[in-house]
Order: structure tokens, then sequence, then C-alpha cells
């Protein structure tokens, strides 16, 4: 009888195998990549851009803010103001939505202002909960901080229009207003520790 030899792999066939391998990890991670850059690009425009364009095309409309019936200026500084039903009002053909959903997270957004003195300043608010009572967590601050870079053109919660909230004290989520606000000031990083909230300054700079 013949010698019965086992045929195993040779080097070139493991090495066809990897690169096989290799393509296919590189091709999931690419789609990871994407589809995170999608959300991404969701995010800025639907819980920024948008509300930004319908906030001015009501300015527009109406020679006011949505929320700002005394016509001061000031979103939400009176009892009676109510941004939401301004907005839905108007009956824009691409109405804003809230919240802003992105797979399993949910960022709700307000209009308002910051409660400054002498002369508060109108804000666009962005929270993960309808109370702004939840700190963001690390991955929601992933599109937090694409945001501020979208904006600001980098990532600072204390620096530029796009800033950090550590504490947002009166919320009326049935009229999308926010005030109270304590706003950042100082230079650092977003921290899932401290910050509750965008608040993006869009009609008028922070000094």
């Amino acid at each position: 009888m013949g010698n019965l030899r086992s045929k195993g792999f040779t080097l070139i066939e493991l090495a066809i195998v990897l690169v096989i391998i290799g393509i296919i990890i590189g091709a999931i991670l690419k789609g990871q990549d994407l589809i995170q850059s999608a959300r991404t690009k969701k995010f800025i425009n639907d819980a920024g851009r948008q509300w930004e364009t319908i906030v001015w095309m009501y300015y527009d409309r109406m020679g006011r803010f949505p929320g700002d019936s005394d016509m001061n200026g000031i979103i939400g500084d009176g009892s009676t103001e109510d941004p939401k039903t301004d907005i839905d009002n108007a009956k824009f053909i691409y109405p804003p939505t809230n919240p802003v959903q992105l797979g399993s997270y949910s960022f709700y957004v307000f209009l308002g202002n910051d409660g400054d003195s002498p002369k508060p300043r109108n804000v666009l608010v962005i929270c993960n909960s309808n109370n702004c009572v939840n700190r963001f967590t690390d991955d929601e601050l992933f599109y937090i901080r694409a945001f501020d870079t979208a904006i600001d053109g980098l990532a600072n919660a204390g620096l530029g229009q796009v800033r950090a909230a550590t504490a947002v004290t009166n919320v009326n989520s049935g009229k999308w207003l926010v005030s109270g606000l304590t706003v950042e000031s100082s230079a650092r990083d977003w921290s899932s520790a401290n910050d509750l909230a965008l608040v993006y300054f869009f009609d008028r700079k922070k000094p």
C-alpha cells in the first residue's frame, strides 16, 4: 500500500486567505465609518442647520423670532412666549423634527435665551432629555463635538458660539422653551461629567 499523506494549506493559500480576511475587515470598518459620518451629518443638519433656518425664515415672515411675542428681540423672556406654537402656526413645508432621532439616541431642541444681564442672548439649546437633566454620555459627545466643530471650527466647550451648559434651571418641553442656563466660559473639552446641554448663540456671538 502507498503511503497516505495528509495535505495542508500551502503558504500561498494561507496568504490569500489572510488577504481576503483583511479586505472583509476593512470593508466592515469602512462601512461603520460611513454610517457614523451619515449620522453626524444628520445630527448637524436636523438639530442645528434646519432649526436655525426655520428660526430665520420665521423672522423674515413675522419680523420677530418664534417665542418673542413682545418683539423685543429676546426669545422666551415673557410668560406667554411659545416657540413651538409660533413654529406650528407658521406651517412650514418642512417643519423641524423634535426630538431628533439618531439610532437609539434622542436629542431635544429648545429655543430661548441665556438669561445674561444686561442683554440676554438668544440661544438654540440641545439636550438628551426633554427636561435637560441628564448629562451627555461619551457616545453622545461625539455628535456634540462634531456640531461644535461645524460651527466654530474646533470643539471647545467654553469658546465660540457653541458652548456647554452645566446647569439648566427652566425648561418647558411643551413650548420648546429654555432659559436659566449656566454657560461655560473657560476653554476646555466637552465633558460627560459636567455638560447637560449644547448652547448655540445663533444670532449674536457670546463674548
